[in-house]
């Protein structure tokens, strides 16, 4: 980056500095001055699911705000615990800048890496290390418990496996989730509710392990089919819109006939 272009980011980022600090001020907003690090977390974790979105939208403009967003309630966040004299944004930058040249050795050091397999081995030893270093009690201690349960689950078998235990070698429902869903289905014709509430949390669980090890992420996956379907049911009530009907007019056998027409028109 050039001095002139790093020179400006510093005086706009100055700038978002004072907006924060006159909006927590004693003529500031009365919403902003009461709010603490934990009221804001949730809003944080909203903007960044927004900032996802985005990207994934590929709108450079709409990217570009939602990255505002998630700056602004990381300044907004960092100036509260600066008031509480904790730490303050510079400290957390270095704090950041320390751990990526630690975990990367093999850029600001001496360590060889032949591939990315490499670099993630290594930056799992080293995250080990810390944990030692810092008296972790757990090696999950680090995966937020706030985390979506379908990413925490993957986080978790991720971590395991990355440890030397892969749970799918010591557990065959994980290698083959066929005999869960077998268990899950007599808990249903059963009516036993908490059985099949735990089927199906072991089912989720065998297929989130089977997406690891074939390098899927399960979250991904799941939020491109989910995207995918509702893409095709609009279009199914594009199509049901045509018919000036209501939906509960059409026939369940209509409504299949709409539905692969959706499927073919958006694959």
């Amino acid at each position: 980056m050039e001095d002139s272009t790093l020179n400006q980011s510093h005086h706009l980022l100055d700038d978002l500095f004072r907006l924060v600090n006159t909006l927590r001020g004693a003529n500031g907003c009365p919403w902003d001055k009461k709010q603490t690090p934990e009221s804001v977390g949730i809003y944080l974790i909203e903007e960044v699911y927004e900032l996802v979105d985005a990207i994934e939208s590929g709108d450079s403009e709409q990217i570009r705000e939602e990255l505002g967003d998630v700056l602004f309630h990381i300044v907004f966040m960092a100036s509260m615990f600066e008031e509480r004299r904790e730490f303050d944004l510079s400290q957390v930058a270095r704090t950041i800048t320390d751990k990526m040249i630690r975990r990367h050795p093999h850029v600001f050091g001496d360590a060889q890496v032949s591939s990315s397999a490499d670099v993630v081995q290594n930056w799992h030893k080293i995250k080990l290390s810390e944990k030692q270093d810092n008296k972790k009690q757990s090696l999950l201690d680090s995966v937020p418990a706030k985390l979506p349960a379908l990413m925490r689950a993957y986080r978790i078998s991720d971590r395991v496996a990355k440890s030397g235990f892969e749970i799918t070698e010591t557990d065959e429902n994980l290698k083959d989730p066929s005999a869960v869903a077998g268990g899950l289905a007599a808990a249903l014709k059963n009516h036993d509710g908490r059985l099949a509430s735990r089927q199906f949390g072991e089912l989720i669980f065998a297929l989130i392990n089977i997406a690891r090890l074939a390098e899927i992420h399960p979250e991904s996956a799941l939020a491109g089919t989910v995207k995918i379907f509702e893409a095709r049911f609009k279009k199914m009530e594009e199509l049901m819109a045509k018919s000036k009907r209501e939906f509960n007019e059409i026939s369940l056998e209509e409504k299949n006939r709409m539905w692969q027409r959706a499927v073919e028109m958006i694959p």
